[in-house]
């Protein structure tokens, strides 16, 4: 079946030739024709299998149907976790929409809210948030969701990760009773189930998961290194890969920072993106990620689901994951659409039982690569690095760590 086949609008079609949409995805196929009926939803299926357009496209035709013989008001509503993946989609939305004349906006905080209050002002049709904000403007009396007809929770396992259920269920309590809820999400288990049910009617229920969840476009494998000896490492896979585009995964946001300012001192330019950043600085850091301006963008996994980006050729797990699910949704930031992509993760001794849960949720071993002892010791002695002495190394990095607090204590 070919996009054309879909009870669509022509503007919309138009839209799709234009960005190469021919053949509908798997979940695209799935959900596209039930969306439009006005059918609930539950939709599971892994990252990268192009879901965001499989509720976008009937979304943006059930309110362009509509403009002009309904009230104004927002028709549609889209919650996320996070502010990358509220932009993105948003970002989708438009480029869909381009020949319809539905407007779209993406609501977040960390800015300020006044341009914000305006966009209500001039007309929002869909309006993809994420939970903070949205309260925020709601109790001002700036958000008006009576008029809401469709509702979609993204990354929904996420949104329960983060703690989100109580504002997903005070969502809920303001809109309209008789109305289209659509719940996506990459993993299913019984918390999910039972949020998704509580909020579903006679739902269809799709499920695209294929026995191996890592994309077959993913090559992924492991490297036995040490925690003290991960810079290093890294630093020869971006050596090795110079022009190529390369996302790290590390647990926290401290370690984010160490790895960067480690990769400072090899002379690897490279950038952060966490929640302890403001929201313009996180914009900045994806555009310059996205533009390939920087090729080395070092995340955490609050950050995993945000990070949407076109030609991600490396996920490097610098640190894996303490959730075995997060695994899945890292590695999938690379080999997205038709694109191959390469997934390499560093494992510590300390590593090795959490590498064991991961197998065991992929069902299958990830692929060992053997590293010779003269390999191991070669990849550190050739290392930029000034300091490979640990006990120095850590000295530096604490002083440097200290110094915005005693600017801090000046002012």
């Amino acid at each position: 079946m070919k996009f054309e086949e879909f009870k669509i609008t022509p503007e919309i079609k138009k839209n799709l030739e234009e960005l190469g949409f021919k053949k509908p995805t798997d979940i695209q196929f799935k959900s596209i024709p039930p969306i439009l009926k006005g059918e609930d939803v539950l939709a599971i299926a892994q990252t990268g299998t192009g879901k965001t357009a499989a509720f976008a496209i009937p979304i943006i035709n059930i309110v362009q149907e509509q403009k002009g013989r309904t009230p104004d008001g927002i028709k549609a509503v889209v919650m996320v976790p996070t502010h990358e993946l509220a932009i993105q989609i948003t970002e989708v939305f438009n480029k869909l929409a381009q020949y319809t004349g539905v407007k779209t906006f993406s609501l977040f905080g960390g800015v300020d809210q006044a341009p914000q209050i305006k966009q209500f002002e001039d007309g929002v049709d869909i309006l993809v948030t994420t939970p903070g904000r949205m309260f925020d403007l709601m109790s001002q009396g700036h958000i008006k969701l009576d008029r809401v007809e469709v509702l979609v929770l993204d990354e929904a396992d996420h949104m329960l990760d983060l703690g989100f259920i109580k504002d997903i269920q005070d969502v809920i309590k303001r809109l309209p009773k008789n109305r289209q809820t659509l719940f996506f999400s990459a993993t299913i288990n019984d918390k999910i189930k039972k949020l998704a049910y509580s909020l579903v009617r006679n739902a269809i229920r799709i499920q695209i998961s294929p026995k191996d969840p890592v994309s077959k476009n993913i090559n992924h494998s492991v490297a036995f290194v040490e925690m003290d000896d991960k810079r290093f490492f890294l630093e020869r896979v971006i050596n090795e890969n110079p022009d190529k585009k390369i996302l790290v995964f590390v647990r926290t946001k401290v370690r984010a920072e160490r790895v960067t300012n480690a990769l400072e001192r090899m002379g690897i330019k490279s950038m952060t993106i966490h929640s302890d950043k403001e929201q313009q600085d996180r914009l900045f850091v994806m555009e310059q990620f996205r533009s390939g301006e920087v090729k080395i963008l070092i995340a955490t996994d609050i950050s995993a689901r945000g990070i949407d980006i076109a030609n991600v050729d490396y996920v490097v797990n610098y640190d894996l994951p303490d959730v075995s699910e997060n695994y899945v949704h890292r590695v999938g930031r690379t080999g997205r659409g038709m694109q191959k992509g390469q997934a390499i993760s560093f494992c510590s001794t300390e590593e090795k039982e959490m590498l064991e849960e991961i197998e065991s949720f992929l069902e299958q071993p990830i692929k060992t690569l053997d590293i010779h002892k003269g390999d191991y010791a070669q990849t550190i002695d050739i290392s930029n690095e000034q300091h490979t002495d640990w006990k120095t190394l850590m000295k530096e990095i604490q002083q440097k760590e200290e110094e915005p607090k005693k600017k801090k204590k000046r002012k």
